[in-house]
């Protein structure tokens, strides 16, 4: 089977074709550069763009690897969560495809799409496993027994950890997107300058919260950026982004920690934008390896946006017989609890 997944919920425009032997081809084209000068996503600039983007890449694709409508047995796109405009562009596209070629099509949660990325990998994991979803829209814990089997350990009661970055790296005049130019400057700072808080992990649970962070390096900013030299101006920026950082790994790393345990698993998936970071990544890796544990990754280009994680679990419900009615409903917001098990027992 080949499926063509289609992701469009942001500021990627992103194809693929998967098939019963892994991947075969993908392409992403990025918006970032067009939503920089405004210092985040307009909408209606990411919706416009994914309509001149889409017909092509899919041409150029299929082209590139010799093939036409006949040899794709189904279309997967992502139907949310994100931006509601940008989600009907690719609903829409993916279902006249579907309608025209006469090809099943499913609506993929794009949560979900971040959440097997790792099985796109050669050391992939077997289930069950505890999974933090950590992306400028969503932090979430969950625990994970099989595909579609998802339960809810906890989240961030306010700002993603993704949305702080940039709006932290906004607050240092660090353009858009601000979360990978903080996590480069913070390899210039000094760890012991500041201290900042690490939110929720004082008391029990698995919620986090990230608007505390950003209250903290504002005030650090204010209080210590009067009258610098261009030199401690630019070594305070370091500082301040190496303070944020330490303090959003550190609490992401209590709480993935604290969600093993009470799982009693030792497999843990990291995925979406943020799971990027290689502080992040070292942190957890290092961790688990003391504990006996394992930690797993997509590769970096299937952290951000990408239409082959949206491939990849379209061809699994795609082949467990699912499918989406013509109407195409998408899903601004959209609770992964309301996705159907596929009981696959993958990787047991």
């Amino acid at each position: 089977m080949h499926v063509l997944g289609i992701e469009t919920s942001c500021d990627e425009t992103g194809i693929a074709i998967y098939t019963d032997h892994g991947l075969l081809a993908h392409q992403i084209y990025s918006q970032a550069a067009k939503h920089a000068e405004y210092g985040g996503v307009v909408p209606e600039l990411a919706s416009r763009d994914h309509i001149r983007k889409l017909a092509p890449m899919v041409r150029k694709l299929l082209a590139e690897h010799d093939l036409s409508a006949a040899d794709i047995d189904g279309i997967a796109y992502t139907a949310g969560p994100g931006l509601a405009g940008a989600l009907m562009v690719g609903a829409a596209f993916a279902r006249s495809l579907a309608w025209a070629w006469n090809k099943p099509a499913i609506g993929i949660h794009h949560m979900e799409g971040h959440l097997l990325a790792p099985l796109l990998e050669a050391d992939a994991p077997a289930f069950p496993f505890v999974a933090l979803l950590v992306s400028g829209g969503h932090t979430q814990l969950m625990q994970v027994e099989d595909i579609g089997d998802y339960t809810l350990l906890g989240e961030s009661v306010d700002d993603a950890a993704g949305e702080a970055f940039d709006k932290t790296a906004k607050l240092l005049g660090l353009g858009y997107p601000g979360g990978p130019a903080l996590a480069k400057l913070a390899t210039q700072g000094n760890p012991n300058r500041f201290h900042f808080p690490r939110p929720m992990t004082d008391r029990p649970g698995l919620d986090m919260s990230f608007s505390g962070l950003k209250t903290a390096a504002v005030t650090t900013w204010r209080n210590e950026s009067e009258d610098l030299t261009p030199e401690a101006y630019a070594q305070l920026q370091a500082d301040i982004a190496r303070a944020f950082e330490d303090a959003v790994v550190d609490t992401l790393l209590i709480k993935c920690c604290r969600a093993l345990q009470q799982t009693n698993n030792q497999r843990l998936v990291l995925s979406g934008g943020v799971s990027a970071n290689q502080r992040l990544r070292q942190a957890v890796a290092e961790h688990l390896a003391n504990q006996g544990g394992q930690a797993f990754y997509p590769r970096p280009e299937f952290c951000t946006d990408n239409g082959a994680m949206i491939a990849h679990a379209g061809w699994h419900r795609l082949n467990a017989g699912e499918q989406t009615p013509l109407h195409f409903p998408v899903h601004p917001r959209w609770p992964m609890e309301e996705l159907q098990p596929l009981h696959t027992n993958y990787g047991k």
